[in-house]
């Protein structure tokens, strides 16, 4: 099996950054970009997506396949 650190770091990130949305969701606090306010309903959207594609690049280092 090749080993591939750098696959590995990515999904570590995304995993980190899926934890910081539920993590607002849980205790919420307010997101500003300039004169923007980020909703929070937008990290429900953003946790789901960084979770989803941290799952699937730990699958892709491991070499397993879905069914």
């Amino acid at each position: 099996m090749m080993s591939r650190p750098f696959t590995w770091i990515a999904s570590a990130i995304f995993a980190i950054m899926a934890l910081v949305h539920i993590y607002r969701l849980i205790r919420p606090f307010e997101v500003m970009i300039g004169p923007c306010h980020i909703p929070l309903w937008l990290s429900a959207v953003a946790a789901v997506i960084t979770a989803g594609l941290s799952w699937m690049l730990c699958r892709e280092t491991r070499g397993t396949r879905g069914p």
